[in-house]
């Protein structure tokens, strides 16, 4: 095997992606026969049978695993090799941003704020789920990640992550929260209704734990998995919400919402999460700061 064929490689990967000849032919825009010809060719050069018929699917055997991730190595290195050489000749400069759907706008925001009205940078952010935006990272489809929560990590994970910042978390509420507020913390937790994040994140952990130490039976109002939906229910006083008062920034400045306690040991971290480049976005050195990489 002296040459390996890109073509062949790449409508292997387009196979093993779609599960089945008709899946990839229609995706490709070509004919099962020429792929299943193609394939056949790619199995006799490795020397190995790369997939095995289960049913109408196709199933990748060791081998066919091994070279798949080897073909996602050699493609994210070309896409990486184009978007670099793209760049080159492009006066404005692009930083592509993923953020987690549920995140604080306001420290988006905030990340941003080294790149706001400059003429020759233009920010493209896209959100989603944490799982789809890392897949966006791996393909090279955006330059960074923005997440409260840290991404799963093992020896083989190409992540990087940086932690930016940590918020203090508080009680914020509307301003007939305060006569509870003035009977203190316990109290509150104990009788105020509650607005809290849904029981899978990080922050609800913490939070429960908290009430476990305490105690305290909570009165749960309503949970969200999204900050921004968070801060309309408090502004609606359906309940105290347990939020970073940087969600709450603009309504505390106003007076709209209140500060009623803060929570002694918990916090909201933020994370930037990266992949080792080549040729790295030179614009996130000025987002990212000083923030080195966690081991």
């Amino acid at each position: 095997m002296a040459n390996l064929n890109l073509h062949h490689l790449r409508l292997f990967r387009a196979t093993a992606r779609e599960g089945t000849l008709t899946a990839a032919a229609r995706a490709l825009n070509i004919s099962q026969s020429a792929i299943s010809t193609q394939i056949k060719a790619l199995e006799a050069d490795l020397g190995h049978d790369l997939f095995e018929r289960r049913g109408r699917n196709l199933v990748l055997t060791e081998a066919g695993r091994i070279a798949l991730d080897y073909a996602e190595q050699i493609f994210r290195a070309a896409d990486q090799l184009a978007a670099t050489f793209r760049a080159v000749g492009e006066q404005r400069k692009v930083l592509r941003i993923g953020a987690q759907a549920t995140l604080s706008r306001n420290f988006q925001l905030q990340f941003l704020a080294p790149l706001v009205g400059r003429d020759d940078v233009e920010v493209v952010l896209r959100s989603g789920t944490q799982a789809g935006l890392l897949r966006a990272l791996e393909a090279l489809r955006i330059d960074v990640l923005l997440t409260n929560q840290m991404p799963a990590r093992d020896a083989a994970s190409p992540y990087l992550v940086h932690r930016l910042a940590e918020q203090p978390v508080s009680l914020v509420g509307a301003r007939s929260r305060l006569v509870l507020a003035a009977q203190g913390l316990a109290h509150l937790l104990a009788h105020a209704p509650l607005i809290l994040p849904t029981p899978e994140t990080a922050l609800r952990a913490g939070f429960d734990a908290m009430l476990e130490r305490m105690g305290i039976v909570p009165r749960i109002a309503a949970e969200a998995d999204d900050m921004a939906m968070l801060r309309l229910l408090a502004r609606a006083d359906a309940g105290v919400a347990v939020i970073p008062p940087i969600v709450v920034r603009d309504e505390l400045g106003t007076g709209l919402l209140y500060e009623l306690a803060q929570l002694p040991e918990i916090v909201e971290p933020f994370f930037a999460v990266t992949i080792a480049r080549t040729f790295p976005n030179p614009l996130l050195k000025e987002v990212l700061g000083g923030a080195a990489p966690e081991a």
